[in-house]
Parts: C-alpha cells; structure tokens; sequence
C-alpha cells in the first residue's frame, strides 16, 4: 500500500487552492494581499509606513546661495494585528481509508476534503474583510435601509465615486471595487443591457472575478456580508456637545441612553454627512470618526440620530484595506508532524499550511492559517446602504 504523504496529494491540493480563490469572496482579490510562507503567530503585527500631507507652500525666490531647510516629512508606522490563528482538521480512521483506496477514490476524497477545509478558512478570511470595510468607511455616501439600492438605476455607484473621489481617492487605475452580496446584485443582474459586451466593454469580467465595471467601479460578490446590526441609542434625546469644525475626529455626545457601535451610521442634525461609527460607546460619549474626520461643521446642541439596521455594500480603493496571512508558527524543534507543505494561491495569495499528523490506526491533515485584516485608509472607503 503506498503511504499516505503531502507529495501523493500536491496536486489535488493545488487545485483546492485555485477553486477556493475564484468562490464568491470579493473583498480577498479586491484587496491588498500581504503574504509569504514566513512563520507567525497570533497576535505578531506587520507594520506599514504612511506619509502626512505635504507641509505648506513655499515661495520661489531668489536669495542667497544656500539650500532652504525645508519642511519636515512626517513619516509614521502603523502595525496590522494577526488576530487569527486557525485550523481545520481531517482525521481518517485506518478503516475509512482502506475503503476509499478499494474503491480508488482516496487521492480524490481527500483533495475534496481539503478543499472544504480551504473554503472553511477563506471564508472566515472574507468575513473578517467585510466587516472591516464596513466598520472602516468615513462615510455612507449612498442608498437607503429599506430599499435595495441598484433596484432601478446604478445612481449610487455614481454617488460613491464621487465620495471617493473627493477624498483624492485615485479612480483611474481600475483598482477601486464595490462588494455586495447576491441579493444586492439582484438588480443589476437583471438589467440585460449592462451584460451586452459593447456596453461592458469587456468579454473577460468574468474571468476577474468581477460582475461588471461601472463608472470604473468593479462590482464583486461575497458570500460573507450580512446585516449589520445597529446600537440601541434613543432618538430623542442624545445631543452633541459643543461645536466641531471640519476634520474633527471626535464628536463629544451627552444626554443619549444606549449604545453606538462600530460600524453605524450617525445624522447629526443640520449637518448633511451620514457619519460611520469609528467604534462603540455607550450613553454619552464621543463619536469617533474614520479617516479625516467631519467634512461639515456641526453645532452644539444638536439631535444625534442612528440610521436603521443595513445591508453594506462597500466601495473601496485596493490599498485601503488589507489581508496579510502568514504560515502558522512551529516549535523550533519541530513538532510530531511527518510531512508539511506550503501552499501560496499565485491568483489570490492565500497561504496555507497542510501538515501531517500520524498516530495509532489513524492520520490527521491539518490545514491552517494565520492572518489579520485592517482598513488602512477609511478616506478611500465608503458604503451603500441596502436591505
């Protein structure tokens, strides 16, 4: 009988990875994908380096014959968590496994299983992206919660653009996506015209993982969004305390009983910004706002409300949200593992580690992966409220 190794099963294993990598998981190849086979464990950061806006205009002029000082730079760190460290495993009993290799079904059960066990992961991979999309937008730039917001027209994606675009968000290098879920795409899906190639523009959007690109938007589906589900704050008596100017990041609110949490959408009134909660509170407190902050002013006193309960569909520059993954972590002297092997998807650059595990009458894969998901530029983020 030929013993059970990675190597019999690379191929099966291969071809999970590319079958996982094109599901519907539209926020993992809309992203930025950080990933290579060095070993982490939870809980270690991989930090990136971000710029602050140029410093004042200067002058040009003539002078004496020395280099001005200039203005300093700011350049600061920002650090992306691995919060998950996560398995799924596959025992087979000695029993199971001779009658699947009688029935020549062994390589291929096991493939299956794996790819199970990839779909597994990915999945949990797209829903912590989706819930930081929605959790890490500015603003919600469009549609209503009790209505699906391309049921008629595409107005929203035009809205959202335009959001983004006012932020300086880039939109002519084809990088910016909008996911929503299938029932979302209902509407869009049913407006033949927008399929015909001449009107797309594009035979291949399929191929991309992309439904339709609209007004540069890619639209994509995922499999992984759901409602989100808003905080209890009443809508009567919470207020803001004190007056904010543009690009404050912190909205003093008293008077209020309940809570806001991270993710919903904030009316202050007088001022015309659907604000997304930066994270949670409860009673008074202060709101905190993503990115750079209020693009209006607000005045004091003045009635805080949240929006109901929605179906995000967010729209985002590539390079505002990432997933970084990383191999799990091992002893330095090993571990009772007999076989691993290292698979890195080339098309959605998931990594994963399957490792081998024997014991009395019976063998255990284990497919595992560490990762963490962060919206680094909320300015480049916004949402699409729907039911």
């Amino acid at each position: 009988m030929t013993a059970l190794t990675l190597t019999n099963l690379a191929n099966d294993i291969y071809v999970a990875a590319d079958t996982v990598g094109r599901e519907l998981t539209g926020f993992i190849p809309a992203v930025t994908t950080n990933s290579d086979s060095t070993r982490a464990a939870k809980g270690d950061n991989v930090t990136a380096a971000f710029t602050a806006e140029a410093g004042a205009l200067q002058e040009i002029g003539e002078g004496a014959m020395s280099v001005p000082e200039g203005i300093a730079q700011a350049v600061t760190g920002s650090t992306l968590q691995l919060t998950n460290a996560k398995a799924v495993q596959i025992p087979m009993g000695a029993e199971k496994e001779m009658q699947l290799r009688n029935a020549g079904h062994y390589e291929t059960v096991y493939g299956d299983l794996i790819k199970q066990a990839m779909r597994k992961l990915t999945n949990a991979m797209e829903a912590d992206l989706a819930v930081a999309a929605k959790n890490g937008a500015r603003f919600a730039s469009a549609g209503a919660a009790d209505a699906k917001p391309f049921a008629s027209n595409l107005d929203a994606l035009a809205l959202a653009r335009n959001e983004l675009v006012n932020a300086g968000c880039p939109d002519k290098d084809g990088q910016i996506s909008a996911v929503m879920n299938n029932a979302t795409s209902f509407g869009i899906r049913t407006t033949d015209s927008l399929f015909n190639a001449n009107t797309a523009g594009s035979t291949d959007v399929r191929e991309q993982g992309i439904l339709l690109n609209v007004h540069g938007i890619n639209l994509r589906e995922s499999g992984q969004i759901s409602t989100h589900v808003k905080g209890t704050l009443t809508t009567s008596t919470p207020l803001t305390d004190g007056a904010d100017v543009v690009g404050e990041t912190s909205v003093a609110i008293n008077g209020g009983n309940g809570t806001i949490v991270a993710g919903d959408i904030v009316n202050i009134a007088n001022s015309s910004q659907r604000i997304v909660a930066a994270s949670g509170f409860t009673d008074a407190g202060n709101l905190v706002v993503n990115g750079s902050g209020l693009k209006a002013a607000t005045a004091n006193d003045k009635a805080v409300t949240l929006e109901a309960a929605y179906v995000p569909t967010s729209v985002f520059h590539r390079n505002a949200l990432e997933l970084a993954m990383r191999a799990p972590a091992v002893p330095s002297v090993g571990d009772s593992a007999v076989d691993s092997l290292i698979v890195n998807d080339p098309f959605s650059g998931l990594v994963f580690e399957i490792r081998l595990y024997t014991g009395y009458r019976k063998s255990l894969i284990e497919v595992a992966a560490v990762w963490g998901v962060k919206a680094w530029k909320s300015d480049f983020i916004t949402t699409i409220v729907g039911n």
